[in-house]
């Protein structure tokens, strides 16, 4: 492109800039090539030819890089901005963002999905509001907490997952006099993509009813029994009903997996590598419509294969320690620390856990992923490499 050119383009306000190349598949460079692509600009037109590399690449190539956040730090920053930043209206919530270090700054683990740690002082409100991002609680550690959807008070305690669909009302309260961190999930990124996003607020305070502290949400007293599905009831909104997965129960569904594994019964998705996945209790479905939350236990000295799927995954390590390995990068992990997957990365996990750092002697792995877009779209594939 000659500098006449370009100032040609600038002073007409077009944002299309094409350079003739001489290349293989390429158009001979000439004066008449060169007229025809400032025509293109002048028209904001942009030829395939010149960007079929980018656009129609042989394989996956995300924006978002493997990533790694260690929890000790993101806890000491969190409880830092405890002491020095509100929680009402305004900011809102006191909820901090991973940024992945590719996407420009903006507060997204991956192009589709929001990760961040949340931080509540004692006997603190986060006021109530709704949006259509669907989203998500996980606990590594701590207790005490309430998060109270639709008037509903769900109790937070260390390995429960609380999923919550999206434009349901919601406020959290601290019951008690210790401060408390827990991981939220969303698909922000999707939704601001997709340009679909809304928001709106609720009531600055939760009422004296709401505040109450039950052992078990109404949710969970009615669909939170195993294999049980209530007649009396149709959930009137996408995602689960269920706002509380309690960590009893994933414990001991990953325990048994492992049993029946040594047993010689088979139940784990390879050897020593036991895995479940959240599920609606009304029709089993994904917990969410944008976002797949699954639990995976690495016994100590397994290695799972390197997976590889389309579609992006944010990893929190919730008990034990081990050796990670995403794409070229691998890294020594331990309780709370959060680690990105982009697509098409291979995946793999080795369990060095032991009596001094895991409560079951295993890896204990949280994660979260955009499967159900990819598959509504059938645009989901994996693949194990050798």
């Amino acid at each position: 492109m000659t500098e006449s050119s370009l100032t040609q383009d600038i002073a007409t306000g077009s944002p299309v800039r094409l350079q003739a190349v001489s290349a293989e598949g390429q158009p001979e460079v000439t004066p008449a090539l060169e007229e025809l692509y400032r025509g293109f600009e002048q028209e904001l037109l942009v030829p395939l030819w010149t960007e079929i590399g980018d656009l129609m690449p042989a394989h996956p190539r995300s924006r978002a890089v493997p990533h790694l956040w260690r929890w000790e730090r993101l806890r000491a920053l969190a409880a830092e901005a405890g002491d020095l930043v509100p929680v009402g209206r305004g900011g809102e919530r006191r909820a901090i963002a991973l940024a992945n270090p590719s996407l420009g700054g903006r507060p997204f683990a991956t192009p589709t999905l929001w990760a961040a740690i949340q931080y509540l002082m004692p006997g603190e409100d986060a006021p109530e509001h709704r949006h259509t991002q669907h989203a998500f609680r996980f606990v590594v550690e701590g207790s005490g907490v309430w998060t109270v959807v639709g008037g509903d008070p769900v109790p937070m305690n260390r390995g429960d997952f609380l999923p919550q669909a999206g434009w349901n009302w919601h406020a959290h309260h601290n019951a008690t006099s210790e401060p408390m961190a827990w991981i939220d999930g969303l698909d922000i990124p999707f939704q601001y993509v997709t340009e679909a996003q809304f928001f709106e607020f609720g009531r600055d305070e939760i009422s004296d009813a709401e505040r109450i502290t039950p052992e078990k949400s109404r949710s969970e007293r009615l669909w939170g029994h195993p294999g049980l599905r209530p007649l009396s009831a149709v959930p009137a909104r996408p995602g689960t009903p269920l706002l509380s997965y309690k960590w009893e129960y994933t414990d001991a569904a990953l325990r048994d997996q492992l049993l029946l594994e040594k047993e010689g019964f088979g139940g784990t998705v390879e050897p020593g590598h036991a895995a479940v996945r959240y599920a609606s209790p009304h029709d089993g479905s994904d917990v969410l419509p944008t976002i797949r939350a699954e639990f995976h236990r690495v016994a100590r000295g397994a290695e799972t294969a390197p997976v590889r799927e389309t579609g992006s995954s944010v990893y929190q390590v919730f008990d034990g320690s081990g050796v990670v390995t995403v794409g070229d990068r691998f890294w020594t992990v331990s309780r709370g620390d959060l680690f990105v997957v982009p697509s098409w990365e291979p995946f793999s996990a080795k369990s060095e856990a032991g009596s001094s750092d895991s409560d079951r002697g295993a890896l204990d792995l949280f994660r979260f992923s955009d499967a159900p877009v990819f598959e509504a779209l059938k645009l989901y594939r994996t693949q194990k490499d050798a």
